[in-house]
């Protein structure tokens, strides 16, 4: 006797956006209500999937889209209260913002305090974070559990700050989402840093790691400069992006050997009072060769 398959329920497919300018030396996205991603549905009509995001964030938010990265399908089962299982393709999106942030900006270290570098270890991470972990580590129900966290918490916020790793940014979530310290784990424990409704906040930090490795082998970061800058603007993007301070002869140096940038003839006076030589990225270098990216000489 043949059994009866029942057929399945069409799942529904929404895209959502990290949406990523650098708004007053801030990483910022952007979000709507609750500080959710953009996100909509799929339209079938569009030829491919960055096509149908380049048109629904115009269409929504007057954004004009640069560069365009589609980061991973989300589709866990329980990435929603809703009974009914969804399925989002997240993508990373850059653009250029002129002046300060407007409404709908939110920065991206709000979500993610333990994350910003540039000052050395973020306080949260040895007041809260720290304790947390140990507690949580101590509490494991048998030695090999307790050695398994202890390797997690090392690796990913390790005592030594010259260990840190600063694309690690998705297994630093996790491993906070199981030790029960963000609010989109159900605990009733402490939360650190701004949540996001559903799964945003680990989209997000999908995209935060995506995009920090992504400027040590491509030059994105342009995208979110405008057309002439200085060198000074272009360390403070990138260390924004990265979390970290950079040793600032060596990135510039870098920066010029790698063949970035060009000197586009004009200067713009500094903060010190003396005029600062302004700068365009070389577009034609993308041609020329696979181009490397801004490597991240630490201080």
């Amino acid at each position: 006797m043949k059994s009866k398959t029942r057929p399945s329920a069409a799942v529904p497919i929404e895209l959502n956006a990290v949406i990523v300018a650098v708004i007053g030396g801030a990483p910022c996205l952007l979000t709507g209500d609750e500080k959710a991603l953009p996100s909509g549905p799929f339209e079938s009509g569009h030829r491919t999937l960055e096509q149908g995001l380049r048109a629904w964030a115009k269409a929504k938010g007057g954004q004009t889209l640069g560069y365009v990265e589609q980061l991973y399908t989300f589709a866990d089962r329980d990435r929603t209260k809703a009974a009914e299982r969804s399925v989002s393709i997240g993508y990373l999106a850059l653009v250029y913002i002129d002046g300060r942030a407007e409404d709908g900006w939110s920065p991206w270290y709000d979500h993610f305090p333990w994350e910003d570098y540039r000052d050395g270890p973020p306080p949260v991470i040895a007041q809260k974070i720290a304790p947390a972990l140990t507690a949580w580590k101590n509490a494991a129900p048998d030695a090999a559990t307790k050695r398994a966290r202890d390797d997690r918490i090392g690796i990913t916020f390790p005592a030594d700050r010259r260990l840190w790793n600063e694309e690690l940014v998705l297994q630093r979530y996790e491993l906070l989402w199981d030790a029960g310290l963000v609010a989109e784990a159900g605990s009733a424990r402490d939360n650190i840093g701004t949540a996001m409704p559903q799964d945003h906040r680990r989209i997000l930090a999908t995209a935060m790691a995506r995009l920090r490795a992504k400027i040590k082998y491509h030059p994105v970061v342009f995208e979110l400069l405008p057309r002439q800058f200085t060198l000074l603007q272009l360390q403070n993007t990138v260390e924004a992006l990265a979390g970290l301070r950079l040793h600032k002869q060596n990135f510039r140096r870098l920066v010029e050997s790698q063949g970035l940038v060009e000197e586009s003839g004009g200067a713009t006076r500094g903060a010190s009072g003396r005029p600062a030589k302004l700068f365009s990225f070389r577009r034609k270098v993308l041609q020329e060769r696979a181009a490397t990216g801004t490597k991240l000489p630490r201080s």
